[in-house]
């Protein structure tokens, strides 16, 4: 087809559908659930830590077989799950740690924000079938996985990124208890 034209690309058109679809729902599914030693909100901690191992079953309807190909070569993984005993969300939270100032939610990594959505760094233990094992977390028992990422140093770790008002006290600093996916060396 020597000679032929293409229609130019009408950006303003797609960004104009692009603002529409933005009051459309989201759905998603749940691709597995975690199955962790946390059961209440209040005993978990407040970020990925500690010594306990949980398990993510991934729910068979979706070859997940395939999908976990080569995942197990990564020691760590980004969950991303449904905060599902969360309810409602407040605009300005006061985090746990002093000084009790409000801050936006947005600025902080409170449970209670506008979407029940949960990002967590974890260590992947292993894959057994659809089943994979991960320790340092901060998941409730009973968490819907929406998805799972491999978690990628080069990309993931950002050395130089600032702590925003963490930078106002020893809130920036890493806690000595803290997982080992901080330690990247």
């Amino acid at each position: 087809m020597a000679g032929a034209t293409r229609a130019p690309k009408r950006y303003a058109a797609d960004l104009a559908q692009q603002r529409d679809a933005l009051h459309e729902a989201i759905e998603m599914h749940p691709i597995g659930i975690v199955h962790s030693p946390y059961k209440e909100r209040f005993a978990a901690p407040r970020q990925p830590s500690g010594d306990a191992v949980a398990e993510i079953h991934l729910l068979p309807e979706h070859t997940m077989r395939l999908a976990l190909q080569d995942l197990d070569r990564f020691s760590h993984i980004w969950v991303i799950y449904w905060m599902h005993l969360n309810q409602g969300w407040n605009p300005t939270v006061i985090p746990p740690r002093e000084p009790r100032v409000r801050r936006g939610v947005l600025a902080t990594r409170a449970p209670h924000r506008p979407n029940r959505l949960g990002l967590s760094a974890v260590r992947l233990l292993g894959i057994e079938d659809t089943v994979l094992r991960i320790g340092c977390l901060d998941m409730l028992d009973g968490t819907p996985v929406l998805d799972i990422k491999p978690y990628i140093p080069y990309s993931d770790a950002i050395p130089d990124a600032s702590n925003g008002w963490l930078d106002d006290s020893d809130h920036g600093q890493v806690p000595a208890d803290a997982c080992d996916r901080y330690r990247l060396t």
